[in-house]
């Protein structure tokens, strides 16, 4: 994203992602300023986007991110588990795409 806006900043920028950000990943969000994090799961154990902590909206930092969370939730849940399924090796819980 940098090299296609030409600067590291990336104010413009909106993040689209599955699951909610970990601190580390936060911590470019912020850093880069991005504008806003949309994001499908909560991550109970170690989001850093309001689950256990929001790093994206501190008070100290120099920067906050806009937050939209829960969109496409189920969507997300089904395209993490089945990640997941796959790379244990058991079966699916998403149909494959119909064709005509």
């Amino acid at each position: 994203a940098e090299a296609a806006m030409g600067d590291w900043r990336l104010t413009d920028c909106d993040l689209y992602v599955t699951k909610e950000p970990c601190a580390m990943c936060a911590g470019a969000m912020v850093h880069t300023r991005i504008r806003r994090v949309i994001f499908g799961c909560a991550d109970p154990r170690a989001g850093a986007a309001g689950s256990v902590i929001n790093l994206l909206q501190m008070p100290g930092f120099n920067h906050r991110c806009d937050i939209a969370s829960g969109v496409l939730q189920d969507d997300c849940t089904a395209i993490l588990q089945d990640f997941f399924r796959h790379k244990r090796g058991t079966q699916s819980n998403i149909d494959p795409p119909q064709t005509s």
